[in-house]
């Protein structure tokens, strides 16, 4: 079921997302200065909005049906410098400067566990 909120999202962002069924866009996230890729989240409009505004990296969390500031019980906080949409529409880059952890497993990036396949 898709997701409605209401949200002060600027109407011209809003026009041009291209959200899933459930209304939300992915949100890969980026260490700013290395581009690691940390992790990735997902957003609705109401999050974008408060991470665009705050400059503090929110997000919508399927499982728990809410919204979550990153690092706001962890400490593991991500301040955010840069927001780009994709040429699509259907996904954002967010580029942070990451304090601790940003997996939820306590790695550095949620990337680094199942390499799939590496230096062909």
């Amino acid at each position: 079921m898709a997701r409605v909120a209401e949200s002060a999202l600027d109407p011209g962002i809003a026009a041009r997302l291209k959200r899933n069924p459930d209304g939300l866009v992915c949100a890969v996230v980026q260490q700013r200065g290395t581009g690691e890729v940390l992790m990735v989240a997902w957003m609705d409009d109401e999050a974008l909005h408060r991470t665009l505004t705050t400059g503090r990296a929110t997000y919508w969390s399927r499982s728990r049906e809410e919204y979550w500031v990153k690092g706001a019980t962890s400490g593991n906080v991500q301040d955010v410098h840069e927001v780009r949409l994709d040429c699509d529409g259907d996904a954002v880059l967010v580029v942070v400067d990451q304090t601790g952890a940003a997996c939820h497993t306590g790695t550095r990036t949620c990337f680094d566990a199942d390499v799939l396949l590496a230096g062909r």
